[in-house]
């Protein structure tokens, strides 16, 4: 029988393009398709290399009718490659982040940025299926020259985001304080410096009794980090707490522990902890910016203009009123169980199936 490979830029724990290959792995092998995840080896975290296969393995590997599905979403050799490989090819499209927002704080990747929006534009036509993650994504590709891209959305392991909290993290941040949680890479797009301006006038104006979590890794952008950080020291802000990349078992303490959820990324191409906070049940505001209002559907609180203080003014009702929490979650609940309703399993197969048609 033909295998289904996949290719990706990076392999890592956290990272939702690599658990999505793992979802979409166990799929396909259950299906009964070989399937294996192949990477750089430089790109793949050393502890993870036997879960991985070298991207210079996968050529010889390859037999007639296999099926090689492409993860898109930096510059990478895996993208080069994919366009040289005889097999039959299928492109699955999570964003690109623009390039500019990473000018002047850190070139390497606004340069791997722009080198994967000319690799996508490259690419165009070298697969026989085109998939991507959101409708705002499709867009994108249909702007790079693509034809008939289809939408299909994250495959998430729920039973990963619903497994047991670290009762240790549990016990830190359960204090009596109102935690405002963010989950995201520590980068220029995910717009921190806002996220910490809302949350000083919210711990000034609105609840002095609170803390702000940041939950993500600044790798490879520390002079980000600086920033923040200088940033959270000129705005005299009390208890933010930067905590890197986090285990499953504490990111979901984070959530449980969270009263909201503030997002002000202004370019998200999907953003799955929006979804992540819905399974913890913790009330989302965010900005409306890019795949977001899609990804919550009508669930959450979603706003268009970033007025520091009227932000911190929606912080505190979502935090306090009893009633509109309620109807808040309510609304994140249901569309949860659209999401989870959907058998992404049958939607792959059947997008999938062109190519398994002589």
């Amino acid at each position: 029988m033909a295998a289904i490979h996949q290719l990706v830029a990076g392999f890592a724990n956290g990272d939702a393009i690599s658990n999505e290959a793992r979802v979409l792995r166990r799929i396909f092998r259950g299906w009964g398709y070989a399937s294996e995840i192949f990477c750089e080896t430089r790109r793949i975290l050393p502890e993870l290399r036997a879960d991985a296969r070298d991207l210079a393995l996968l050529a010889a590997a390859l037999r007639p009718g296999d099926v090689v599905l492409l993860h898109l979403s930096i510059g990478s050799a895996a993208n080069e490659l994919f366009r040289q490989l005889r097999c039959r090819k299928a492109l699955l499209y999570h964003n690109i982040t623009p390039p500019d927002y990473f000018r002047g704080v850190q070139e390497q990747i606004a340069h791997q940025l722009a080198l994967g929006r000319a690799q996508a534009r490259a690419l165009a036509g070298a697969a026989e299926v085109n998939l991507a993650d959101s409708a705002f994504n499709v867009a994108e590709l249909a702007a790079l020259g693509y034809r008939g891209a289809a939408v299909f959305p994250l495959a998430l392991d729920f039973e990963k985001l619903r497994a047991a909290p670290s009762r240790a993290t549990l016990a830190a941040w359960d204090d009596g304080l109102i935690n405002i949680l963010f989950v995201g890479r520590g980068a220029p797009n995910k717009c921190l410096d806002d996220l910490l301006a809302a949350f000083h006038y919210f711990q000034n104006y609105v609840e002095p009794d609170s803390r702000l979590i940041h939950v993500g890794s600044y790798t490879g952008l520390e002079s980000y980090e600086g920033f923040i950080r200088t940033r959270i020291r000129e705005l005299q802000l009390a208890r933010v707490e930067m905590t890197g990349a986090l285990p499953q078992a504490h990111l979901n303490a984070c959530y449980q522990s969270a009263h909201v959820f503030l997002s002000m990324s202004e370019h998200e191409g999907f953003c799955i902890p929006l979804l992540e906070a819905m399974v913890r049940d913790v009330p989302v505001l965010a900005f409306a910016a890019g795949a977001v209002s899609e990804t919550l559907a009508g669930a959450g609180v979603l706003f268009r203009e970033k007025r520091f203080d009227l932000v911190a003014e929606v912080l505190g009702r979502l935090a306090h009123d009893e009633r509109l929490r309620a109807a808040v979650r309510a609304g994140q609940r249901a569309r949860l169980a659209r999401y989870e309703q959907r058998d992404l399993a049958a939607e792959l197969r059947a997008h999938l199936a062109p190519l398994f048609t002589v």
